[in-house]
């Protein structure tokens, strides 16, 4: 069942325009349209990228459908489009929705810290995670963040959104890159020492079941990917193909000209080879032990 959208509050800022809004359930919604400036396909690549971000063991929003009914578009003047040289209306019908994050309580959200309050974030470590789910479901996008603290606590945590980019956006197409889908500063990476840095995220994927993937899929409704499910089982047939291929994706970007993990291998890397000796023998052993 989708949650039923009660009332609009404001616009949002973003490419989709988004709009921030009330559920029958109490909750705030921040809903993405069908017919956004975007494409139609953010909508199911949100959901199936949220979803399998939670399944990881990530911290993302809460998502799911929503519904917003012809009668709330007619007596809202605000659910428009801005097309540029046209307006249209929101389309009423089923839409993604994500709950607002920190919900509407008193509390402080940010989508940039400055460096030493990003390197004292609680949930650091996760930027590897997010950065397993980005490559294997080829973000198109550089990882969008929240940061978030309630009124009296001084340290932030970040929560991952924006997944409307994942399967290349709307092209559903797996186009790799080194820096495709990766943070835009440093410091985030800055205690991976190796593989076990990815941890347990790498592992969660590459052993993730073909069926928890198809449970996520057959949730999106049809009008999402225009009822084409043929093109909808070629996504999630290549996105369970390509569980095998997070590790080379990671280590493209870690060869690239960023350099994005100075401390790789820094650390007990005396211990691995006593315990495995060869020259590059023991990391591959380990690789396949993690």
């Amino acid at each position: 069942m989708a949650v039923l959208i009660v009332q609009q509050i404001r616009r949002m800022q973003g490419g989709a325009q988004s709009h921030l809004m009330l559920g029958a359930d109490n909750n705030a919604w921040v809903v993405k349209f069908q017919n956004n400036p975007q494409h139609l396909r953010v909508l199911p690549n949100e959901l199936l990228g949220t979803r399998l971000g939670a399944l990881i063991g990530l911290t993302v929003p809460h998502c799911d459908v929503v519904e917003v009914t012809p009668w709330l578009i007619e007596r809202t003047t605000e659910l428009e489009m801005d097309f540029g040289q046209r307006r249209e209306r929101c389309k009423p019908g089923l839409h993604f929705g994500s709950q607002l994050v920190g919900g509407l309580m008193p509390g402080h959200v940010a989508d940039y810290l400055p460096e030493e309050q990003l390197a004292e974030v609680r949930n650091l470590h996760e930027f590897t995670g997010a950065l397993v789910l980005d490559k294997w479901t080829c973000n198109a996008n550089g990882r969008q963040t929240l940061f978030y603290r309630k009124g009296r606590e001084r340290r932030y945590s970040a929560t991952f959104i924006d997944q409307g980019f994942c399967f290349n956006a709307g092209e559903w197409r797996f186009i790799d890159a080194p820096l495709r889908g990766v943070y835009a500063r440093n410091v985030v990476y800055r205690d991976v020492t190796g593989w076990e840095s990815f941890e347990p995220w790498l592992s969660r994927v590459e052993e993730l079941g073909a069926q928890g993937i198809w449970e996520i899929a057959e949730r999106l409704p049809p009008e999402w990917y225009e009822g084409d499910a043929e093109v909808l089982e070629g996504l999630v047939n290549k996105l369970i193909e390509r569980r095998s291929q997070v590790r080379d994706l990671i280590t493209t970007f870690r060869e690239s000209s960023r350099q994005p993990f100075p401390n790789w291998n820094k650390v007990a890397s005396g211990a691995r080879s006593r315990q495995f000796p060869g020259p590059g023998w023991g990391d591959r052993v380990t690789e396949r032990m993690m």
